[in-house]
């Protein structure tokens, strides 16, 4: 959940800055339709791309955010095994040594090695969380990016050319590029 306000607190920091001038009713409209699928988005993974209407990109979202929540859970698992094996491989009493799993249980009498293999997978919890928060925050930005440019001009008027001028800046003679946006 704080995920969610978080994104909130900075889609109205990010949106707050481009208020300089009197909003049209046009403006308004605009932003009302940019807002909706970044909102929508950062509630329900995937809806914002639904509503700009790019739904072919939710399996693609549901393919990284499920990927990084498997590795999670994957990853808590193995933690939980090697922190167990490690409290009783380092206890001393070797009575309940037949409750250490393999692989650990090969390593019994080296709880140093099952140490650090639990910090190491510790550590890959914590990778794994992050991979999730920034998997759902790359579906936000993209419902966000595509709400943007819904409204970009590609029609067959644009224009590039190579053109002989002057640039008054340098006072020399030069050749540019021009694009021409009809």
């Amino acid at each position: 959940m704080g995920i969610l306000f978080f994104f909130f607190l900075a889609e109205n920091a990010i949106m707050a800055q481009f208020q300089t001038k009197p909003i049209s009713a046009k403006d308004s409209l605009l932003k009302a339709n940019i807002r909706k699928p970044i909102v929508r988005s950062a509630i329900i993974p995937g809806w914002g791309q639904i509503t700009n209407k790019k739904a072919w990109k939710v399996p693609l979202v549901y393919g990284a955010l499920g990927t990084s929540a498997y590795f999670f859970i994957r990853n808590v698992r193995q933690f939980k095994e090697a922190r167990t094996a490690y409290t009783l491989a380092a206890d001393g009493d070797t009575s309940n040594d037949n409750q250490i799993i393999q692989p650990y249980y090969s390593v019994k009498n080296q709880p140093e090695r099952i140490r650090v293999f639990r910090n190491q997978v510790r550590q890959n919890v914590d990778y794994s969380v992050l991979f999730f928060i920034l998997s759902w925050g790359l579906n936000v930005m993209d419902a966000a990016v595509d709400a943007h440019l819904k409204s970009f001009d590609v029609s067959d008027d644009l224009s590039l050319q190579i053109k002989a001028g002057y640039f008054p800046a340098a006072k020399t003679n030069g050749i540019g590029i021009v694009l021409n946006i009809k």
